[in-house]
C-alpha cells in the first residue's frame, strides 16, 4: 500500500507528549485496554464455582437461616403485586370544558346577529351564518338555525349548554367520547319541548364540540403506586427458619438467601490463579489477531484507528452475546463482528476474529463445544454473504442466509443428541432471530462507524456516487461542463484502478468530485465558458494561475463543508499534484517581465499524490481533457497522447510518492486508450436522401 506523506509536525512540549504520540505506544495501551476489559467480560465465566450449591441444583440438606433477614426477591414482588392493584388515577381539564362553552356560546351569538339581519335575505343569511360560523355543521342544519322560532332557540340553547356542563363536567375519556355522544343523542330524543329538527341540531352541536377532557394523571397514579409499595412490610426470614428443604431445587431466590446466610464455601480474596490463567488465555488469543495483521494486513496493524474499531467490535459483540446468553445461547450475535469487519476493515481478517471471538463468547457458555461450532459456522457464512456488497439491502439478505445456516446447523445437532422436536422448532427460531438481529446491529451501527472513524465503505462511496448528493447536483447545475468532465474521468479512473489492484469505486467517486472547487468560479475554466468569452483574457497570468490552481483548495473547503470523507478530500487536494500550469507560465514568459519569471509561482500547491487512486485520478483529469482537445482522434494519436502525458507526469516527479511501478503505469495507459476509444469511436457517415422523393415513389 501506498505510505502517507510525512509531515513534520511540530515538537512536543515534553517528552511524555513524544513518548504518547508513537504508534508503538499507542498500540500497546490499546492492547493493554483490550485486555482488561475482556478480562471483565468473560473473566468470571472462566470461573470455576466455589460454593457447594448453584442455581437448579438440589439441596443436599435443610438449610436453615443463620440470623433474621429480609427477603428482597419475595418483597419486591409483593410491592409489584400491590403497585398493579393501585387503579389509575385521571384529571379533569376543566380549560377544555370551558372552550367548549365558549365556542357554543360564541356560536349561538353569531346565530342570533344573523338572524336578526332583516334586510337580509334568506340565502344571504345562509351564506352569512356558514362564513361566520366557529361551528362546522350542514346546510340543512344551518337552515334549522336559521328558521326554528326564538323561544326554541333559546331552550334548545340551554339544554346545549346544560348537557355539555353535566357531560363535560365528570370528564370524558378517549375511549369513552363515542358512547357520551351516543348518550347525548338518547337524551336529546327524550326532550318533549323540542322540534325534532331541532333536537337534531343541538345533536350535531354537542357532537361537533364535544372533546376528551378526563386525562390519565402520571404523576398522581405512580405517587399512589409508591405508596402502596411502601405500605408492604418487608418479606423476613427468621433465625431458625428453613430456606430450603433438603433434596428440593434451590432457584434465584433461595440462593440469594443461602448466600446471605453465608453458609456458601467461598475463597476469601481474589483467586489469583484464576485472574493469571484468564488473561494468559486472552493474550494468547489477541497474539493471535496481531500475528496475523503484522504477517499479512501490516496497513491495518499500523494503523490505531482501525485497530481500535477492531477492538470495540470484538469486546461490543461479547457483551453482547453474554447478555442474550441470559435468553438463549442461540441469540449470541456472532455474526455482528464478522460483518462488521468484512465491510469496515477486511473479509479474511472477519474469518480470523470469527474464530477468536466464538472462543471468547464460548466461555461464557461454560465452553459448550455444540454452541462454539454454531457461533464458528455463523460468522464464517456471515463473512463469505457480506463479501463485495454494495447495497445496505444486501446486509439484510445476508442476515437471512445467516439465519437459515444458523436453523440447519440447530436442527444437526438437535437430532444428533436426540431431541424432542418441538425443543429442536423453539430454538432454531432463537437460530433465526439471531441472523436478523446482527443484520439490523449492523445496518444500525455503520453510519456510526463511517462516520466516527472516518472510514470509508462501499456502501457510503456508492451514496456518494449518486447525483442527487447536494454537492454532485450544484456541479451538475452550475457546472455541467465540469460535470461531464467529472464523469469521463470516473470511467477512465474506475477502469484504471481495476487494472493496477487499486480501489476502483474510490477512485470513480473521488473523481467525480475532483474538480468540485471550480464551483466557486465556474466560469474561469474553460469547460465552462459557453459564449466565448475568457475572463483570463482581462487578467494578467499571475492572477489566472491563482485562480486555477485554487480550485482544489477550495475544492477541499466545499468537501469539509459537505462532510465528504477524508480519502476523496485528499484526491481533491491532491489531484494536480505540484503540476506546473503550463500555459499562463508560457503566457507569463512571453509579457514584459518576462526574466523575472520563476516555474514555482506557476506550479499547483500540492501534495503530491499520496495513494494509486490520487494518481489515476491525476492522470485520468489530464488526459480527458488533452483528449477532448484532440482534433480527428484515431487511435493512434489517443495512445501517443496518453502515453506522452504519462511519461510528462513522471518525468516532473508526480508520480513519485503514489506506489505506482512502471507497470502500473503502462496498465494504466492500456486501460485509458481503452476507455476512450469508446468514448472517440468512429462513426458511419449517412447518406443524404431525399425523403419526399421515397414518398413520392412509394
Amino acid at each position: 500500500m501506498v505510505s502517507n506523506k510525512k509531515k513534520e509536525d511540530k515538537p512536543p512540549k515534553n517528552h511524555i507528549l513524544a513518548f504518547f504520540s508513537k504508534t508503538i505506544i499507542k498500540q500497546i495501551l490499546l492492547a493493554l485496554v483490550f485486555t482488561v476489559l475482556m478480562y471483565f467480560i468473560v473473566g468470571s465465566s472462566m470461573a470455576p464455582e466455589r460454593i457447594t450449591v448453584k442455581v437448579g441444583d438440589l439441596a443436599p440438606e435443610d438449610i436453615r437461616a443463620t440470623k433474621e433477614m429480609v427477603d428482597e426477591i419475595t418483597t419486591e414482588q409483593q410491592k409489584e403485586e400491590a403497585m398493579k392493584r393501585v387503579e389509575p388515577r385521571y384529571r379533569v381539564e376543566t380549560s377544555v370544558q370551558v372552550k367548549i362553552k365558549n365556542d357554543i356560546n360564541s356560536f349561538f351569538i353569531t346565530l342570533k346577529e344573523v338572524r336578526s339581519l332583516e334586510e337580509e335575505t334568506y340565502a344571504d343569511k345562509m351564506e352569512i351564518l356558514q362564513k361566520g360560523s366557529n361551528i362546522e355543521l350542514d346546510q340543512n342544519e344551518y337552515g334549522i338555525a336559521l328558521t326554528i322560532s326564538d323561544e326554541i332557540l333559546a331552550t334548545l340553547e340551554n339544554n346545549v349548554q346544560d348537557m355539555v356542563s353535566q357531560v363535560m363536567g365528570m370528564g370524558i375519556k378517549e375511549e369513552e367520547l363515542e358512547y357520551e355522544k351516543q348518550s347525548i343523542s338518547r337524551n336529546f330524543e327524550e326532550l318533549e319541548h323540542l322540534s325534532d329538527n331541532a333536537k337534531n341540531l343541538g345533536i350535531s352541536i354537542i357532537e361537533k364540540t364535544i372533546q376528551p377532557n378526563r386525562f390519565l394523571d402520571v404523576e398522581t397514579t405512580l405517587q399512589k403506586r409508591k405508596e402502596a409499595a411502601d405500605q408492604v412490610a418487608p418479606a423476613i426470614i427468621k433465625e431458625g427458619q428453613i430456606i430450603v428443604e433438603k433434596k428440593q431445587p434451590i432457584d434465584e431466590r433461595i440462593y440469594s438467601l443461602v448466600k446471605k446466610t453465608g453458609l456458601l464455601k467461598e475463597t476469601e480474596g481474589p483467586d489469583y490463579k484464576l485472574i493469571l490463567g484468564t488473561i494468559i488465555i486472552i493474550l494468547i488469543l489477541e497474539g493471535l489477531i496481531v500475528s496475523y495483521l503484522y504477517i499479512f494486513e501490516r496497513r491495518v496493524f499500523r494503523d490505531v484507528k482501525l485497530l481500535l474499531v477492531l477492538a470495540i467490535i470484538i469486546l461490543a459483540t461479547t457483551a453482547i452475546s453474554k447478555s442474550m446468553y441470559r435468553i438463549s445461547e442461540y441469540l449470541m450475535p456472532i455474526s455482528l463482528a464478522t460483518m462488521l469487519i468484512s465491510i469496515l476493515i477486511n473479509p479474511k481478517l472477519a474469518i480470523l476474529v470469527n474464530m477468536v471471538t466464538s472462543i471468547f463468547i464460548g466461555t461464557i457458555t461454560a465452553n459448550d463445544i455444540n454452541t462454539i461450532i454454531i457461533l464458528l459456522i455463523g460468522g464464517t457464512v456471515g463473512t463469505f454473504a457480506i463479501i463485495n456488497t454494495h447495497q445496505r439491502y444486501n446486509i439484510v439478505l445476508t442476515g437471512l442466509i445467516v439465519s437459515v445456516v444458523n436453523i440447519f446447523t440447530i436442527c444437526a445437532f438437535g437430532f444428533i443428541h436426540g431431541v424432542e422436536l418441538r425443543e429442536i422448532l423453539f430454538t432454531s427460531m432463537y437460530g433465526a432471530i439471531n441472523g436478523l438481529f446482527s443484520a439490523v446491529l449492523t445496518i444500525g451501527s455503520l453510519p456510526l462507524w463511517e462516520s466516527l472513524f472516518d472510514i470509508l465503505t462501499p456502501l457510503k462511496l456508492l451514496e456518494l456516487s449518486n447525483p442527487n448528493q447536494p454537492l454532485l447536483k450544484r456541479l451538475l447545475v452550475e457546472t455541467p461542463g465540469t460535470y461531464h468532465h467529472s464523469i469521463i474521468v470516473g470511467n477512465l479512473s474506475e477502469a484504471a484502478a481495476e487494472e493496477v489492484e487499486g480501489n476502483p469505486l474510490i477512485a470513480r467517486v473521488g473523481a467525480y468530485y475532483h474538480d468540485v472547487g471550480k464551483l466557486k468560479r465556474p466560469f474561469f475554466f474553460k469547460e465552462n465558458q459557453y459564449n466565448g468569452e475568457n475572463p483570463h483574457d482581462k487578467i494578467n497570468p499571475s492572477l489566472s494561475t491563482l485562480i486555477i490552481t485554487n480550485h482544489t483548495k477550495d475544492g477541499d473547503e466545499l468537501a469539509k463543508k459537505y462532510k465528504l470523507p477524508s480519502a476523496i478530500r485528499d484526491i481533491i487536494i491532491q489531484h494536480h499534484g505540484q503540476t506546473l500550469v503550463a500555459y499562463f507560465y508560457h503566457k507569463a514568459l512571453n509579457s514584459e517581465n518576462g526574466d523575472t519569471v520563476k516555474a514555482e509561482s506557476f506550479r499547483y500547491a500540492g501534495p503530491k499524490p499520496q495513494t494509486k487512486e490520487a494518481a489515476i485520478v491525476m492522470l485520468a483529469d489530464s488526459v480527458e481533457a488533452a483528449a477532448r482537445a484532440m482534433p480527428e482522434p484515431s487511435k493512434g494519436k489517443i495512445e501517443g497522447l496518453v502515453r506522452q502525458i504519462i511519461k510528462d507526469k513522471l518525468n516532473d516527479g508526480q508520480l513519485d510518492e503514489c506506489g505506482l511501478t512502471l507497470k502500473d503505469l503502462n496498465a494504466i495507459a492500456n486501460a485509458f486508450v481503452r476507455v476512450l476509444l469508446g468514448i472517440f469511436h468512429e462513426r458511419i457517415e449517412y447518406p443524404k436522401l431525399d425523403l419526399a422523393e421515397l414518398k413520392g415513389d412509394s
